[in-house]
């Protein structure tokens, strides 16, 4: 299905309703979507077909445009049924808000077709793009570009260097996107990874390819919607997703803690899992982890959003409140993981056993830079008076 024009529903009610069977799908292509490390084609196609890729997307180029915390909602309820599957919702759903920022051509170009999904990944060292008449020659490499094997575009972001070396002045190089369709580069597999395998998340490189002027764009650039939806920062939005990523696996796990507590004899106990004092206190503990640390992230997020809602302008408080809260969401989850694997004892080693693949995706998401402990020096930087460093 190419070259399609029809919006999708805008309705929240209407994904509530379509997910609960695209999830029981994805939960049954789990091990598949593992081992082949991507989502299934016809899956992909058909979660693209329901509007499931385009639910950030505005309104004028057919997406949903759903409230943030809505699109959190069905994010969480897929990555209770697969992290990888999730987690390429998040990162393609998150970059189609970057629509705004570049040339309204270029927006239909790439989502007027209903599959068009957009991949991305961060520049490896030496990458370069250089001004030419009418747009810029790009070189490069690019590592994690997640969903790529159901993407149709890849984004390159890269240095604007000239060739001449004008413009040394000190500053750094101004960085730009760079749009090609996924044909016009070459994608390279470094994706043998233990966990978070079905994203996909693939390398890809380019070597002088010429990038019109108008299929380039200044990341955090000026937007042409004003839609609260685009005042909030795509690093923030990533964060909050991923974040939500990782507590949905964290609840899954618990599930899984207490279906095995209730049938689990342990080698010469003699009594069910459950009956044992130290793991009802483990899943009383982890229950009040997985918890909070969804709560502080919710309130932390609802105040963000009340401001872009209210005002489109976000203050260094919410912002920064928002950072700390999705890196301790995604902290807090790998501890919930943690005891859960711990009291699924030698059998959580095996593959067949579901807390094995949650936990090698939960120490892949806390190896992501939103969950890096870096940010609590943010919060900390902000709390003293100081002058926070960070992305937020």
């Amino acid at each position: 299905m190419t070259a399609q024009t029809l919006a999708v529903s805008s309705d929240i009610d209407h994904y509530l309703e379509a997910a609960p069977s695209f999830i029981q799908r994805v939960a049954d292509a789990a091990d598949s979507i593992d081992a082949d490390r991507q989502i299934p084609s016809e899956l992909a196609a058909d979660l693209a077909d329901a509007g499931f890729f385009r639910l950030l997307l505005p309104g004028e180029l057919g997406g949903a445009q759903l409230a943030h915390p809505d699109f959190l909602r069905i994010l969480e309820m897929f990555a209770a049924a697969d992290a990888s599957t999730a987690w390429c919702l998040n990162q393609n759903n998150v970059f189609s808000t970057r629509s705004t920022r570049m040339a309204m051509s270029t927006a239909h170009e790439i989502w007027d077709d209903l599959r068009g999904v957009v991949t991305n990944g961060p520049p490896a060292a030496g990458t370069k793009s250089v001004p030419v008449d009418g747009g810029y020659r790009l070189s490069g490499h690019w590592n994690f570009s997640s969903g790529s094997d159901h993407a149709t575009w890849i984004a390159a972001l890269a240095p604007v260097i000239p060739d001449n070396g004008s413009g040394s002045d000190g500053r750094p190089p101004q960085m730009r996107l760079h749009l090609m369709p996924i044909d016009q580069v070459r994608m390279v597999d470094l994706w043998q990874v233990a966990g978070l395998r079905g994203t996909g998340s693939f390398s890809f490189q380019v070597d002088d390819l010429f990038v019109p002027e108008d299929h380039t764009f200044v990341q955090e650039g000026p937007s042409w919607s004003d839609a609260p939806l685009y005042q909030i920062p795509t690093t923030l939005m990533f964060a909050t997703g991923f974040a939500t990523v990782a507590l949905g696996v964290a609840r899954k796990s618990l599930d899984i803690a207490i279906e095995v507590g209730n049938s689990r004899t342990p080698y010469r106990s003699g009594v069910l899992l459950r009956d044992h004092q130290t793991t009802q206190r483990a899943i009383g503990e982890a229950h009040a982890l997985q918890s909070s640390a969804r709560s502080f992230l919710r309130e932390s997020h609802a105040r963000l959003w009340e401001s872009a809602c209210a005002s489109g302008t976000l203050t260094i408080d919410e912002r920064i409140q928002l950072r700390v809260a999705a890196t301790h969401a995604i902290r807090t989850s790998a501890q919930v993981v943690d005891t859960v694997y711990t009291l699924c004892g030698a059998g959580g080693i095996f593959q067949s056993n579901p807390i094995q693949r949650r936990f090698q995706d939960m120490h892949v998401i806390t190896q992501h830079v939103q969950g890096h402990h870096v940010h609590y020096e943010t919060a900390g930087q902000y709390l003293l008076g100081l002058d926070p460093q960070g992305v937020f």
